[in-house]
Order: C-alpha cells, then structure tokens, then sequence
C-alpha cells in the first residue's frame, strides 16, 4: 500500500499523516466522490489513481442489488438504480440512465462491470435484427460494444466472469440451434451449445461445448460463489443446480433442497450459496444455506411471512406477484421486494423497515448486484465504439 502515499513532500492534508488520509479517508468515499477529489491537486489525483488504492477501494463497495427505473420526463428513460438500505444518505442510488429509444437490459455483472444487450426501434417496434451486446462501467461512464458476427442474434450471454489464470474477463455464451431461425433467414453453420468471449481479446466466440440439457433450459442470472457460477432452471422445481468452473471452464452439477414451490431462486449469502423460495401466493419466504459447499449439505435458515396487511393498509397495495431479492450482510437476512412503484424491506421476522417511492418512476428487479469499480481496464479500447460519457449514457 505505500505506493499509494508517496505523493511527495507537501501532505495531502495539514496536520494528518498521508497514511491516515488516503487509507482511513479517501478509502471511504463513494466511486463518484473519489472521482470528484482527483481535481482538488495533481497529489490527490496520483494517490487516488494507483493501483493499490483503486483495488483496495473496490474491496470495501458494497454488493448491491439493482432494479430498473421507468421514467417518464418528457421522453422516456430506463435507470439503473442500486439500492443500498445501509447509507446513511441516498438510499436509492442512480447508476446509470439510458435513453429508452433503446430497449436496454443487464445481461449480467461482474466487478462493477455490467453487460448490456440493447435493442432498436425499427418501424416503431424493437427488433432482434439490430440486437448487440455491450460492455460498461457505470462508476467511470465507459462503455463499448462487443464484437457481433451476423449469427449473433442467436447468442444469449450465461453469464461474466474473471478468468483468473489469464486475467481476462470473459462472457459464458449460448448458442441456439442454427438453419432457419425466427430472423426469416439462412444462418451461418455453428455449433449449438455453449461457448467463452474474452473481451478485447479480438478473436471469436470459443466453443467449449456444455452440458447436454443446456439446450432446454433458461436460466436465471448466475451467483458467483468459489470462483464458480451457479444457477438453476427457470420454471420447475430445482433438483440440481449447473455450476461453471470458471479456471477450468467446465460443467458439473450440485444437489439443491427440495422445495415446495416452483417460485425459486439462488441467491449469495455472505459468500455461500442460499436458496430463496416464495410460496403460491406470494405471502411465504423460506431461505436454505448450504452450509457444507463440498458435501452439498444445505440448512434450512428462516421462514419469513411477509407483512401483507401492513403494506395493505399503510399502502392500498398487494400485488400478485413481488419480484424479491435476498440482501445478506453478516448474517442479518432482509428481502427486498419490488412492484409498481414501490421497494420494500422486510427483515427475517416478517416486519416492514422500510418503504421507497422513487419519484413515479416504475420499478422492476434485474436480478443482478452490483459491487461499483474505479479500477482501469484495457479491454475497453480494443473494442469498437469505445466512448466516456457517450451514448447510451445520457
């Protein structure tokens, strides 16, 4: 860390050691307030650049869950918003906001990186045909588009993960069947299955084939736990999660708890796995923890009954379906539920303790976290389009 301090012999603040005011102060600060004191002078611009300092500061973000904003000010927008029900100030954090002349959606997150995929409007209408996928940093506005060969329409992105042997960032990709596709037309011959994109790295998707009932499934967006991605199927009771080894680029599979519901989730719990499952009617919430990750050994953890009077008459509102999220920090469970308008948190003994309104805006859960990033990386000028604060920020 003492390459962070050695700005020279004027200190970055009177009467304070460097060390206390880089690493017990400027630390601290949120991505944009770091990005606000580089100005200040040419020696608080080198600390707060190095590379000690960028990581150390990416370390001590929270892992927040993100939901979209509909908004309708004179034109319409699409925000990325992250809420963080422990700061002291805003607790709904703007991330981004997106003209919606774009259909714009995160694909998934990794290290305060966020995939895009963003469709056009043709003839009033969006089309798969102008469909491309994008890499950004909401924290630094960067933002650049992912190379498209003209199959591309037929690739979903599985999920972004750090492939720590070679250090490159890379997409899990899936490939549907080829021939005629709902495009209306003849597709270049490709293997149906799945395959790895290092971003920046210039050369095609890599086929690395997949598990054999890849095909039928959609997934949910992955949890990242030991270095591997887990998920479970989409719309059926799950006996088996898929995990991805993301050093050795493969598939296997892991028990999972037997619940009652169709209307389950993985979820990260202070670095392990959870399973989140709401019953029929949307009033019950059991969470699991596997508590042994090698012998695939899961505890049931808590029975939360959501507090629907309370909401029904603080409010005027229940609705059918809540979109919920599990927010696990050092033990204590809260579940984030979002509908309409409205964010609710209700913690694991079923009470309401808080409520947002985000000015009108119309919210919905994108099923991913984000842990926000100052640190720099090259990929982004090998790639096409590479713009700071350009379009689709706005």
């Amino acid at each position: 860390m003492a390459e962070a301090v050695t700005a020279g012999a004027t200190p970055l603040l009177p009467s304070l050691p460097d060390e206390i005011v880089v690493w017990e102060i400027l630390i601290r600060l949120p991505p944009k307030s770091v990005l606000r004191c580089r100005p200040v002078c040419r020696a608080w611009r080198r600390v707060t650049s190095t590379l000690d300092f960028l990581l150390a500061h990416h370390g001590r973000q929270p892992s927040l869950p993100v939901v979209y904003g509909y908004e309708k000010a004179g034109r319409n927008y699409r925000n990325i918003l992250a809420v963080d029900h422990q700061a002291a100030d805003t607790q709904v954090q703007h991330v981004a906001r997106f003209d919606s002349a774009k259909l714009i959606c995160v694909e998934a997150s990794c290290d305060g990186l966020l995939i895009l995929s963003i469709l056009g409007l043709t003839s009033c209408r969006f089309s798969l045909t102008t469909r491309c996928f994008s890499v950004c940093n909401p924290a630094t506005r960067q933002h650049a588009l992912l190379p498209h060969p003209p199959d591309f329409s037929l690739f979903s992105v599985f999920g972004m993960y750090l492939h720590r042997p070679s250090g490159e960032y890379r997409l899990l990709l899936y490939r549907r069947s080829n021939g005629v596709s709902y495009l209306r037309h003849l597709l270049p011959e490709g293997k149906v299955g799945c395959y790895v994109l290092a971003l920046g790295s210039g050369q095609p998707p890599r086929y690395i084939g997949g598990p054999e009932a890849a095909s039928a499934l959609q997934f949910y967006t992955p949890v990242l736990v030991r270095d591997s991605l887990h998920w479970s199927p989409v719309c059926i009771v799950p006996v088996l999660l898929v995990v991805f080894d993301t050093t050795a680029e493969s598939f296997r599979e892991m028990r999972v708890p037997t619940v009652p519901t169709n209307y389950s989730s993985i979820v990260q719990m202070d670095g392990t796995l959870g399973v989140c499952s709401c019953n029929d009617a949307m009033k019950v919430v059991d969470i699991w923890v596997l508590k042994d990750y090698q012998g695939e050994i899961w505890e049931h953890k808590c029975r939360i009954k959501l507090p629907v009077e309370e909401i029904r008459g603080q409010f005027g509102r229940w609705e059918d379906h809540w979109c919920v999220a599990v927010d696990s920090v050092d033990g204590d469970i809260l579940l984030l539920l979002s509908s309409g308008q409205w964010l609710f948190y209700v913690d694991s003994d079923g009470k309401l303790v808080d409520s947002f309104h985000c000015g009108g805006q119309k919210l919905s859960a994108c099923e991913v976290r984000l842990k926000q990033t100052l640190v720099p990386h090259t990929f982004f000028t090998a790639l096409e389009d590479y713009a700071v604060s350009a379009s689709p920020f706005i």
